[in-house]
């Protein structure tokens, strides 16, 4: 890969860790709220028979599950640390247990639409009252934990799965609510499935761009905010450089983006000063603070090309 005249990197991605472990207290307080209320929805469910509320309870569960995973990964994240054999510790867990509330979201929502459209011919009688008393509980648990994970979701895929579940979950108290109150005044006992269905069409296509951006981290893609060709443009016209290649910028987890790049440069340089320069551009303009970059001397390059890769 050519030999090294200079190779050096910020720390500040690294050190300063991931965007979900500044969340944790508030993922904890939020597994306690929906836990108390997930048992209330599915007792209260499996009472009436409501399938609304049974879904909504479903997605109560995937909200547990899913902030339980979230705590689990950032967890197993931040106690274990970087070695030989793991040498980013395990931050993709992070993104790991993004992709399962993906997976989960979408087979909670695909059997509530089976099972609603099923209903319509012939939809059993449900007491409007417990179903709009269980929803207006739920839906003031769903709003607290809401609350708590807001921020968190704008930093970090992790927290982003549980706060979809939980934005999900709360339209879907909405929409409980509000078939309990149709079933309550006119006795339209249809309304209970047609309020399933309408949550399941909901999360869908949101969970689909969860699980997109997940898998895009999983692959190594290059983050979207970051401008890999201004990058390598930038680097290239620095004094004493002659040639970039083998860039490469991909995401740990949310808010940790990392990369490398090799530069070719002229014999007359200080290929100190060239890393130098190559640092402060990569942090300052990018926000690229752990980007390793190797300077290389003339002739080097050819054994850089010998790569097929």
């Amino acid at each position: 890969m050519g030999a090294g005249h200079g190779h050096g990197h910020g720390h500040g991605g690294l050190a300063a860790g991931s965007a979900s472990g500044r969340h944790v207290r508030r993922l904890w307080i939020s597994l306690g709220v929906l836990s108390v209320f997930l048992v209330l929805e599915v007792v209260v469910g499996l009472a009436t028979s409501s399938l609304a509320l049974l879904s909504d309870a479903g997605h109560m569960f995937t909200d547990v599950l899913g902030v339980g995973m979230a705590l689990a990964a950032i967890t197993a994240a931040h106690r274990t640390t970087a070695s030989d054999s793991r040498t980013f510790g395990l931050y993709r867990a992070e993104v790991l247990a993004a992709l399962a509330n993906a997976v989960l979201l979408f087979g909670v929502a695909g059997w509530v639409i089976v099972e609603a459209v099923q209903r319509f011919d012939d939809a059993p009688e449900i007491p409007g009252l417990p179903l709009m008393l269980t929803a207006a509980a739920g839906l003031a648990a769903n709003l607290v934990v809401f609350g708590l994970l807001r921020q968190g979701a704008k930093e970090s895929l992790n927290l982003r799965g549980a706060y979809l579940e939980v934005l999900a979950d709360t339209l879907g108290s909405v929409g409980v609510l509000l078939a309990g109150a149709v079933v309550l005044l006119f006795g339209w006992h249809w309304a209970d499935p047609a309020v399933a269905v309408a949550i399941g069409l909901f999360v869908l296509p949101r969970t689909w761009n969860l699980a997109r951006q997940a898998v895009r981290i999983l692959v190594q893609a290059a983050p979207a905010h970051v401008d890999v060709a201004a990058i390598r443009s930038e680097l290239g016209e620095l004094p004493g450089v002659e040639d970039v290649h083998d860039v490469h910028v991909w995401t740990l987890t949310s808010g940790m983006e990392v990369g490398s790049a090799h530069l070719s440069v002229d014999a007359a340089c200080d290929p100190a000063v060239v890393l130098s320069s190559a640092r402060d551009l990569l942090a300052d303009r990018h926000g690229m603070a752990h980007f390793t970059v190797q300077v290389e001397p003339p002739g080097a390059r050819t054994r850089c090309s010998e790569l097929s890769w």
